[in-house]
């Protein structure tokens, strides 16, 4: 279900309204939808499909990559996958937050509030005008109202995720009449009604969906899993992952590459896939990644911007020893790189062995970028010094597939998949101290990684490097063993994925993960010299100030800044 289905049931609805009335004083401004011509079913759909639309973060006003679906700054610049990238003079505000000097007047962080908000209402405009709509089976809406509380639910989720202290806005909290309904306290728990929205979602929506992107049965299903994995209720996430398991209607995809390759959107491992478009009629190709639209190699056939640069120390997480990640030991020694080189200096690649994920993750010199030729460093990399010799990969497209500009493309973005279910319900193991079926999920995971036809290769068809990965053949030696395998598997998978720095929040190593980085990639980004992550303050962002100012009631804020700005 493409973007631009929106725009043409916009257009549907609005040029509906345009026949000539006996009253021109009554006559609706142009561009300006009448409630009552959205009363049908058609309109609720457009409706519906503009509530989907804001699922890549983009749409609320000028928001853009502040609001990414990817969540690059807060989910890899703020951890250890990333930093900033580009140079010191390009979007300081970003080296704010990488440096976690989170102030409250930060424009990402009301740029994204602006986009969770505006997508909760586009929700609840949905569930609102459909109860008018007279058109519709009772049958068509159960179907439409499960997939608006998803969304909802998806909406609030992320909100939860980086704020905790949020309002919760259902259908029944907007008046029409009082607009100042919505200014609702942020002092509640908000995690029983985004499950009771997943959960009323999974009860009806359909194992399956006509049209690619709508929400599904185990979509539901795996995101309210994902909503008890944050909480840590394992018991009631176990069987909801079971069944997605046990369903067999997923399936990892032989190569690791396949998804994040356009030409393989809405594959067999996607459980939740978010659509892009391109050349759909979109302004700028707005549709297709334009949350990413920084996160290319600075020169090449991309021509900015240079942001989201992979960090030395995700490079080395990828390094093996017997074909197994070196979990306490990784950061010791560096992945051999071309930082201070010129491009046309000779280099040779690191020799040791590596994980094959690496170069589906990470672009670095020697090895192909994609199909875009040899990853060549400068010029490709804007200032080494400054941030690196590495490139980020996942979200870049490759020849031959759409794109509107040159960078707007078609890729979608697997919100979730089969891995990540693999991966959380071996976590639930871990802490039932079942180790054998968390070693077997991992595993999973592993096999499909170590399939050669998945290596990236170099011209004559031989490995571009030395990959090297193996299965854990032996049990996990304790719980602690198993617990840190899973976690630092699940970093391997979802590396540059917008993941990293929630889940060690919800694993509740934050503080030590993040300043035991910061230790050593100081030595090498000097404009992280004195970041602290600070414990019991860190875990979430700042309240937005100019949402605390517009929350005003009587002249009394309805919304609580958190603890610790």
């Amino acid at each position: 279900m493409k973007k631009k289905i929106f725009y043409l049931a916009a257009f549907f609805v609005t040029t509906s309204l345009s026949a000539c009335k006996d009253d021109f004083l009554t006559t609706t401004p142009k561009g300006v939808i009448n409630q009552q011509a959205l009363e049908t079913k058609k309109g609720v759909d457009a409706l519906l499909i503009g509530a989907y639309s804001l699922l890549d973060g983009v749409g609320s006003g000028n928001t853009s990559w502040h609001s990414a679906i990817t969540n690059w700054v807060y989910g890899a610049v703020a951890a250890d996958d990333t930093y900033k990238g580009t140079d010191a003079g390009d979007q300081p505000e970003i080296t704010f937050i990488e440096t976690y000097n989170w102030l409250p007047t930060n424009t990402h962080f009301r740029g994204k509030w602006r986009n969770v908000y505006d997508g909760v209402a586009r929700c609840n405009d949905v569930l609102q005008v459909m109860a008018n709509a007279k058109d519709m089976t009772p049958a068509e809406k159960a179907q439409v109202t499960a997939e608006a509380r998803f969304l909802r639910g998806h909406y609030h989720f992320e909100a939860k995720k980086m704020w905790n202290n949020v309002p919760y806005i259902d259908e029944k909290t907007y008046d029409t009449s009082n607009p100042e309904s919505t200014k609702v306290p942020n002092k509640e728990d908000i995690w029983p009604k985004i499950e009771a929205d997943f959960k009323a979602a999974y009860d009806v929506l359909p194992v399956n969906q006509t049209q690619k992107g709508r929400a599904t049965k185990y979509a539901a299903a795996a995101y309210l899993a994902k909503v008890y994995m944050f909480q840590r209720k394992f018991a009631q996430a176990k069987p909801l992952l079971d069944e997605i398991i046990a369903s067999n209607k997923y399936t990892l995809v032989p190569l690791f590459y396949d998804n994040f390759n356009a030409a393989t959107n809405n594959n067999s491992e996607s459980i939740f896939e978010v659509q892009m478009s391109v050349n759909d009629g979109s302004p700028g190709g707005t549709n297709g990644n334009n949350g990413n639209i920084l996160n290319y190699p600075y020169t090449g056939p991309w021509n900015c911007c240079g942001f989201e640069q992979p960090s030395q120390n995700l490079v080395n997480a990828f390094q093996t020893e017997n074909g197994l990640p070196l979990l306490d030991t990784y950061n010791n020694v560096d992945v051999k790189n071309d930082e201070g080189l010129n491009a046309t200096d000779p280099f040779t690649p690191h020799s040791g062995p590596l994980d094959p994920r690496l170069d589906h993750t990470v672009g670095r010199r020697g090895i192909p970028y994609l199909d875009h030729g040899m990853h060549t460093g400068k010029p490709w990399v804007r200032d080494q010094a400054y941030a690196g010799p590495y490139s980020p990969k996942k979200a870049v497209w490759s020849k031959g597939f759409s794109h509107a500009t040159n960078r707007n493309n078609s890729l979608n973005y697997r919100l979730i998949r089969l891995a990540h279910v693999l991966l959380w319900r071996a976590e639930v193991a871990v802490e039932e101290n079942d180790l054998e079926k968390a070693r077997t999920l991992v595993n999973q995971v592993r096999s499909r990684a170590s399939n050669p036809a998945g290596f990236v290769k170099m011209s004559d068809g031989s490995p571009a490097a030395n990959y090297v990965i193996a299965t854990y053949s032996s049990p996990f030696a304790s719980q602690t063993t198993a617990r840190k395998a899973v976690q630092f598997e699940t970093r391997l998978e979802t590396g540059m994925e917008g993941h990293r720095f929630f889940d060690l929040v919800r694993w509740g190593i934050a503080d030590q993960v993040l300043n035991t980085y910061v230790a050593k990639e100081k030595l090498k980004r000097t404009y992280l010299n004195g970041a602290t992550f600070k414990k019991g303050v860190n875990e979430y962002y700042p309240i937005p100030q100019a949402e605390i100012i517009n929350s005003t009631v009587g002249g009394v804020n309805t919304l609580t800044q958190n603890p610790g700005y």
